[in-house]
């Protein structure tokens, strides 16, 4: 996540806000934040009940009960514009972000 801390400018140029969700608790967010020197995004916590929204969007791994790394463009009606689901150790580079956040 420190390369969209990174590459909040280009996200705000794009009039893109940045969120951060996880099963983890509010405090676990807070101490996370921390360890990373402050971040500038929300952290959002799908922590009760455990992963619903993580469900919902198809990113929870039932047998793992955590979630896979998964990334979310929605547009400014509401429309998911894009999906990148993939695997926790995994991060995709920003610039396809930015790709579909030109075309919207």
């Amino acid at each position: 996540m420190p390369s969209y801390e990174a590459d909040s400018d280009r996200f705000s140029g794009y009039d893109a806000q940045v969120l951060g969700i996880s099963i983890d608790s509010i405090p676990s967010h807070v101490a996370w934040a921390k360890s990373l020197g402050g971040i500038s995004y929300d952290l959002l916590a799908d922590f009760h009940p455990k992963g619903a929204v993580a469900k919902s969007y198809g990113a929870w791994r039932e047998g793992d009960g955590i979630t896979e790394r998964a990334l979310f463009i929605v547009d400014k009606e509401g429309k998911i514009a894009y999906i990148d689901i993939h695997d926790i150790a995994d991060q995709p580079d920003n610039e396809e972000l930015f790709d579909v956040l030109k075309n919207l």
